[in-house]
């Protein structure tokens, strides 16, 4: 029996990075008028180090200079460049003193070529993001040192605790670039679950009168009672086709998607190929998710569901892209899978596929294979990237204004041009002093022309996420409920709505947790190779890969179960095991960077 979502508490819990990244909002910027906005005096365009700046050691620039300087920054990916005359650029260089013109690599180089070739010819930008090239400008000596800046600025400061910015510091001694994205500040705003949950389209949860589900069988068991009265929909061609309850994905390293459920039906956060049970804090234990009575519980569910000829037939041989065309049309209620990996692949036409009208999109839940457990699908990882970020380069002429810049842009207002627009043109403020768009708005900011010309977000530079330094708005419009609500397709905003949640991750529930120093411990088991652990890593793979959908389609459960159990332990998991023991017992997490 269902309960309705009033009838029992849904779990809001929102997972936050509780470690070290809140932030108190009584920061005083550096540059600021007597209005708390930065100073905005006439400005005419100069070429970089023109105009230089007499300061002893510890003198930082307070103001915009007199006179706007051009730089440059490359950034190792493709992207759209700004129009010549975007309006907002010159705002921001009006405001700070600097204008930006940022180049992007052509898709017929990739990101290491255009980085070889930067540095082969020496015709550097004053900026530069190379992505994984980041380490061949340093062994270079193409790079300006952050040290002697970052207590000279504070809003670049506050992009990291002490801890994480030593973690970006180099053989030499000495922090070159920084990391600008997933930075949090204030409250964790986040409205996206990009990682994995069984999935399942609103128009199952509405037809139900969105009932809490929260196990394994609960999920299967209204795909099933859903499935008896509805067997096809009707495409916008007019094309009838028949409904699929559930599908996996096995195609090559992508079958995560149908092995490592059993970690998280257990309550584990997502540590890779095993899961470590953190009961002592202090001495995690490293065990396998492979063998457990979830693990066969859960195959079990699927092996019902494919002998009742309720599962994709196929599943087991359709490639990714297949897969992809499958969700595409429609017509598969659910399925386990990490959102990056199907997501994005079915907002490319979602509209052309009429998807959003019947409800066909899917939001995550976050099961347990038994009631009332904890469980952590969503983890808000503390998961930066220090091996690149934006770095100053030696054909600066004025680094001590670069830094300026990067700092300028942490300040709120300028944050705000940069991401919410024009107050009054792209944004309009309500009598609480929340931020919100009206419908000529949202369309107008879609447009393509329209951002080309008018926003200018700089993305590759330092930036926020979460709340605002005024602890109402969020520091960009997509983590904003309002506005993110006003986006969706209207069953999935009606969906959110009936449970009372702001989006995917409140909708997934899962509870709040401290991130463990180790994690994710699959940083390390993906560098495992020819030690006994690493060749049991690559043979337990193998063998599941090979078992899974077996026992899956096996017309006798028991018996695949025990044949797959007895190939897998010849596998000796337990080599794999214990090496990734010792790692935690040793505590030596170096691997994470």
């Amino acid at each position: 029996m269902y309960l309705n979502k009033f009838q029992k508490n849904n779990p809001k819990s929102i997972q936050k990075n509780k470690s070290k990244r809140i932030i108190a909002l009584t920061l005083a910027t550096v540059v600021v008028s007597a209005s708390g906005c930065l100073a905005a005096p006439e400005l005419e365009s100069v070429e970089p180090g023109s105009e230089t700046v007499d300061e002893g050691e510890d003198e930082v620039i307070t103001a915009p200079p007199k006179r706007i300087t051009d730089f440059t920054m490359f950034i190792a990916t493709t992207g759209e460049e700004l129009s010549e005359d975007n309006e907002i650029r010159e705002l921001i260089a009006e405001k700070t003193g600097v204008r930006l013109e940022e180049k992007w690599i052509t898709k017929e180089n990739t990101s290491i070529e255009a980085v070889e070739k930067m540095i082969e010819s020496g015709d550097l930008p004053d900026f530069v993001d190379g992505l994984d090239g980041m380490k061949d400008f340093y062994d270079a000596g193409l790079l300006v040192p952050w040290d002697e800046y970052l207590d000279k600025y504070p809003n670049l400061k506050e992009l990291y605790t002490d801890e994480e910015w030593e973690l970006f510091r180099q053989e030499d001694g000495h922090i070159y670039w920084a990391n600008v994205f997933g930075n949090i500040y204030g409250e964790d705003k986040t409205k996206y679950h990009n990682a994995e949950a069984f999935w399942i389209q609103v128009k199952v949860l509405e037809y139900f009168d969105y009932p809490e589900i929260t196990t394994l069988d609960e999920y299967f068991d209204i795909l099933e009672k859903y499935y008896e009265e509805n067997k096809f929909i009707v495409n916008n061609q007019g094309e009838i086709i028949d409904i699929i309850p559930y599908t996996a994905l096995c195609d090559d390293w992508r079958y995560f998607c149908i092995e490592n459920a059993p970690n998280f039906l257990d309550g584990y956060m997502n540590d890779g190929t095993i899961s470590v049970n953190t009961k002592d804090y202090d001495t995690p234990t490293v065990i396998s998710y492979d063998n457990t009575p979830t693990a066969k519980r859960y195959l079990a569910k699927l092996n019902d569901f494919y002998q009742k000829g309720l599962m994709d037939k196929d599943f087991d041989t359709r490639t990714y892209e297949e897969y992809i065309e499958l969700l595409k049309t429609g017509a598969v209620l659910g399925m386990c899978d990490q959102f990056w990996n199907f997501g994005y692949a079915l907002s490319e036409n979602g509209d052309d596929q009429k998807l959003c009208e019947p409800g066909c999109q899917y939001v995550p839940l976050g099961l347990t294979i038994d009631e009332d457990m904890p469980q952590y699908w969503y983890v808000r990882e503390n998961a930066i990237n220090y091996s690149s970020g934006i770095a100053v380069t030696t054909a600066c002429e004025n680094p001590e204004l670069a830094f300026y810049f990067l700092n300028a842009m942490l300040d709120q207002e300028i944050h705000d041009y940069r991401f919410w627009g024009i107050e009054g043109e792209d944004y309009l403020i309500d009598e609480n002093g929340l931020y919100y768009r009206n419908d000529e708005m949202r369309e107008r900011c879609e447009d393509e022309e329209y951002k080309k010309s008018h926003f200018c977000q700089y993305s590759y530079l330092p930036q926020w996420i979460g709340t605002s330094r005024d602890n109402i708005n969020a520091m960009q419009p997509y983590q904003q409920s309002g506005e993110y609500l006003e986006t969706l397709a209207i069953p999935l905003a009606q969906c959110f709505r009936a449970y009372d949640v702001g989006g995917y991750v409140e909708m997934i529930g899962s509870e709040e947790v401290e991130i463990p120093e180790w994690f994710p411990l699959y940083n390390f088991s993906s560098h495992l190779y020819e030690s006994p652990g690493g060749l049991a890593y690559k043979q337990m793979t193998d063998c599941k890969h090979e078992w899974i959908p077996k026992v899956v389609k096996a017309q006798n459960f028991e018996s695949a179960w025990k044949k797959y159990m007895k190939a897998y332990d010849a596998c000796k998991p337990e080599d794999y095991i214990e090496e990734m023991q010792n790692k935690l017992d040793k505590k030596d997490y170096s691997f994470i960077s």
